[in-house]
């Protein structure tokens, strides 16, 4: 009786750590219109304002590690994709959209190129649609933008819910792991290198 006891108690403390445990999603909505094989190279968008919790030293070298280890080079000088990020500590709520996954469409679709005059060039596919999608409200998030910096528009964003507290001692650690996971769903490679 006692070991039944001792398994039941066991199983209910292992499916009540199921419920409680934090399980973020990791989601990421793409342009239709990127370039994704022409882009070689990144920068860093320099924040306007003091970064007096380093967020900028810590999401540019997770991200720039990323990029690196996927082939793109950091540059300074015209890059061709920049990098922003936005961090929310707040509650919100987050419009995405409904796309088929991103490596999917690019096999599927092949890549879009610039002519020489740097017009894209490629047709529209008649499923390329912007289906949006309402997330519900977070207690925080994550959002990283990759801008084609010739056009300057946004060619990909991805975003986490993530409990961001800056006044947290785990905060650092919290917003590196928030920043893999968003990093981690950009899968496009530098294959060809600059």
């Amino acid at each position: 009786m006692q070991k039944s006891l001792f398994t039941f108690l066991i199983l209910g403390l292992i499916t009540t750590a199921c419920f409680t445990s934090k399980d973020y999603v990791t989601e990421y909505d793409y342009n239709y219109q990127g370039s994704f094989k022409n882009y070689k190279t990144f920068a860093f968008v320099i924040p306007d304002q003091e970064d007096s919790l380093m967020v900028s030293s810590i999401l540019n070298s997770t991200i720039g590690a990323r990029l690196g280890s996927q082939g793109f080079k950091e540059k300074t000088d015209k890059p061709d994709m920049l990098v922003s990020y936005k961090i929310f500590t707040d509650s919100i709520r987050y419009r995405g959209y409904v796309q088929p996954e991103l490596d999917y469409w690019l096999q599927r679709t092949g890549y879009t190129y610039r002519d020489e005059n740097g017009d894209l060039k490629k047709e529209q596919e008649k499923d390329e649609t912007y289906n949006m999608i309402k997330y519900s409200e977070n207690s925080g998030m994550l959002v990283i933008y990759v801008i084609d910096n010739r056009q300057g528009t946004t060619i990909w964003q991805g975003y986490t819910a993530a409990a961001l507290n800056p006044q947290s001692p785990d905060f650092h650690a919290d917003l590196t792991r928030a920043a893999y996971r968003v990093m981690n769903e950009f899968k496009i490679v530098n294959k060809y290198g600059e």
